[in-house]
């Protein structure tokens, strides 16, 4: 740990002095992902300079336990008992912030809600996690911004997508990706049968124009007229803008915005994260050859999650956990199944 922290606290250094250089300043990516970097390396700092301070005490405090004082002898035997556990305490976090992190951790986020197979209840249920995760955003004070909406029959949601903006987003929310499952009896169903339903769930990191290059002869792009519920701009204009990256026959359609151009903004927003989420998953794939990934490799077509609503019950089938509090986790109270994950990805990190 103590060669990790010399060179965190080194970079820590480092970044300061670059935020205040007058050509980082005038490049908003780098000021970006500089800030990202010294608001993750901040918190190490102050733990750092904390645990010196508190190993400071503790050496004097074993000094004075000699004096010839009763009193001196008396305090300094009071700090030999607080102190090394708030010392151990102390360690314990700066090790867990001194793990390897993905650098797309710090960064906003994508997440593309679809129905699966099931029908209309299958459309019921991608509305039921729509609603949880942006319950489950709020908690955690990030910002809801949906970019496409596309509405199933009776309330349901055939596709969102959503960009999820704050510190940490996707490190919040990547272990969400994959097909959640659902067992209930469906509003639909008059004999009271219990139906199993699904719908997947992707989340991607937030793309920067540094992070993906694309040539603009790569793209073909469409207007179209735009469908869906009324408002200024829908069915009148052709403002709906559908972008295919030619290369990888990527296809991303936007029209929720007023103009063409705002929905060509979105739809390269969304075409972005697309790249940079389908070069990760060709590194973990990499990754995954070589040892078995508990939680990393965030394969689209796994089964992650079951929600069971006769039993009240919502089960991680990749870490085995199972909490019987669907009303609370349908509400957005993630928390503890997201910790539960997190705390598996540092056990597979330490066993790399």
């Amino acid at each position: 740990m103590e060669a990790r922290l010399r060179q965190a606290l080194s970079r820590a250094e480092e970044v300061g002095r670059l935020l205040t250089d007058p050509a980082v300043t005038r490049d908003p990516a780098q000021l970006k992902a500089l800030g990202r970097e010294h608001t993750r390396l901040a918190p190490v700092v102050r733990l750092a300079e904390r645990l010196t301070r508190l190993q400071d005490e503790l050496e004097q405090a074993r000094e004075m336990a000699t004096e010839a004082d009763p009193e001196l002898v008396a305090l300094a035997r009071a700090d030999l008992n607080r102190l090394p556990a708030e010392i151990e305490a102390l360690e314990r976090e700066l090790h867990d912030r001194l793990l390897p992190r993905d650098p797309h951790d710090d960064r906003d986020a994508i997440v593309e809600i679809r129905a699966g197979t099931g029908g209309d209840e299958a459309a019921l249920f991608a509305a039921d996690l729509y609603r949880m995760y942006q319950r489950f955003a709020e908690r955690n004070g990030l910002a809801w911004e949906p970019l496409t909406l596309s509405d199933g029959t009776l309330g349901g949601l055939k596709e969102a997508i959503v960009a999820v903006r704050g510190e940490g987003a996707f490190g919040l929310l990547r272990h969400e990706s994959g097909v959640h499952r659902v067992q209930r009896v469906p509003a639909t169903e008059t004999q009271g049968r219990i139906h199993t339903s699904a719908a997947t769930v992707a989340v991607l990191p937030e793309a920067e124009e540094v992070d993906v290059k694309i040539d603009p002869q790569d793209l073909k792009i469409d207007v179209f007229r735009s469908s869906g519920p009324g408002g200024q701009s829908v069915n009148t204009t052709d403002s709906a803008v559908r972008i295919t990256h030619l290369p990888t026959g990527l296809v991303v359609s936007q029209q929720d915005q007023k103009s063409q151009l705002q929905n060509k903004i979105r739809g390269m927003e969304v075409l972005r994260a697309r790249l940079l989420d389908r070069m990760i998953a060709e590194q973990e794939a990499a990754r995954a050859r070589d040892r078995r990934a508990m939680v990393g490799t965030g394969d689209r077509s796994a089964k992650i999650r079951t929600y069971n609503f006769p039993q009240s019950r919502v089960t991680d089938h990749r870490i085995n956990v199972s909490v019987h509090n669907l009303t609370d986790v349908m509400n957005g109270d993630l928390g503890e199944l997201v910790d539960a994950l997190r705390m598996a990805s540092r056990q597979e990190q330490l066993g790399d």
